[in-house]
């Protein structure tokens, strides 16, 4: 692979995705709309064929017959199956990438919860580049959140690439590795607090007399819409909290209601749950 791009990151690059589930469909989707890779430079390998094909249908990439025809046929290979699978998809790797020189290696990308670049140094060939990512399940609408690291043998030119397609799923950041389980723990396990909020949002809504379908609609713009100040104006979570808080008013009744309940606590506790839970799979 080249050390430097005139044009972009991904130029000229073929890519491999091994699992075509839900995230790897996010991810092959998002780099064939956005323009960033032509569908006939992406071989997908999933044994769900089903998967494969629906995305071979609607967007014109292109079947591996199994995990070592991707494998072999990339210069980047997109590690998207979940944690535990991990361990039995390298073999078909390393099997695929035997007769490569170092310099001929793909550089691997692994999106498994938890799963440690050391982990898959252990199992590839000797001096492959590896990155680990954590996007998110919103990178399915185009509005994930992802943050990436650099492992055995990823040069910085490694990493421009794995931010370029993760971008085009949404937000990236880079991060080190030891920021990997609270990256997992926040913004990997996080849309699934929130959607626990929408719901109870709803059902509040419900509670105090408002059709079931006006009261989802609303709280899922409100929290889109209050997620959006946050990032557009810079402004921190508490000054915009403090500019909807009128003295003596609802909103700061509401408050006092979820501090006595403990919200704020239940919720930070959630996160280290989860990091801890991340360091256990790795």
């Amino acid at each position: 692979m080249m050390e430097t791009f005139d044009v972009h990151p991904l130029r000229d690059c073929t890519i491999g995705i091994i699992g075509a589930g839900a995230m790897g469909g996010a991810l092959c989707r998002g780099l064939v709309t956005s323009g960033l890779v032509s569908p006939q430079r992406i071989l997908v390998s999933d044994p769900h064929k089903v998967h494969v094909d629906a995305l071979q249908s609607h967007l014109g990439v292109r079947s591996a017959a199994d995990n070592q025809e991707c494998a072999a046929g990339c210069d980047i290979l997109l590690l998207a199956v979940k944690p535990y699978m991990v361990a039995e998809v390298t073999p078909d790797i390393s099997a695929a990438l035997t007769d490569r020189q170092p310099h001929e290696l793909p550089l691997v990308i692994s999106i498994a919860a938890g799963i440690r670049t050391s982990f898959l140094a252990e199992r590839l060939p000797k001096s492959i580049p590896l990155v680990r990512a954590m996007p998110n399940t919103p990178a399915q609408v185009g509005l994930g959140a992802c943050a990436y690291c650099g492992g055995q043998d990823a040069a910085p030119h490694h990493l421009r690439i794995a931010g370029a397609i993760f971008r085009a799923v949404g937000t990236a950041v880079e991060v080190t590795e030891n920021h990997m389980d609270a990256v997992t723990a926040l913004s990997g396990s996080g849309p699934a607090y929130v959607y626990l909020m929408i719901e109870a949002l709803i059902d509040g809504g419900v509670k105090v007399g408002l059709p079931r379908d006006t009261a989802h609609a609303l709280a899922a713009q409100t929290v889109l819409g209050a997620a959006q100040m946050v990032l557009q104006t810079g402004l921190h979570p508490a000054q915009l909290r403090d500019m909807v808080t009128t003295p003596a008013g609802t909103t700061i009744e509401a408050l006092a209601s979820l501090e006595h309940s403990g919200v704020r606590a239940a919720l930070i506790d959630a996160v280290v749950c989860a990091a801890e839970r991340s360091k256990q799979l790795g």
